[in-house]
């Protein structure tokens, strides 16, 4: 099964299974780990937005116009950030690192 590699806000790396086909969202929330995801992945809000490893960025699906509004909304933007709702994972993605970004 594939792996994802969360590096929560404390800097703590936490590595778990990731299912094919579930979102990095939905991963978060089947291993307790700290990313909202208010609308439940809906596309209506920014609060499970994570920041991409840099070396994992092209290998992610382009994010839809839908996605890129709200990610205009989130705290602490950068280049990689996306909406964990909006990363399917797949077998191309294991070992995938994601940071949740610092509340402050």
């Amino acid at each position: 099964m594939p792996q994802i590699v969360f590096i929560e806000q404390d800097g703590t790396r936490r590595e778990v299974d990731a299912p094919v086909g579930l979102s990095v969202l939905e991963i978060a929330h089947k291993h307790g780990i700290d990313l909202e995801g208010a609308c439940e992945g809906s596309l209506a809000c920014a609060t499970c937005h994570v920041i991409v490893d840099e070396s994992w960025w092209d290998k992610l699906k382009p994010a839809a116009e839908e996605e890129e509004e709200m990610l205009d909304m989130a705290f602490g933007l950068e280049r990689t950030s996306r909406l964990g709702c909006q990363i399917i994972m797949t077998e191309e993605l294991d070992g995938l690192v994601v940071r949740l970004p610092k509340l402050s």
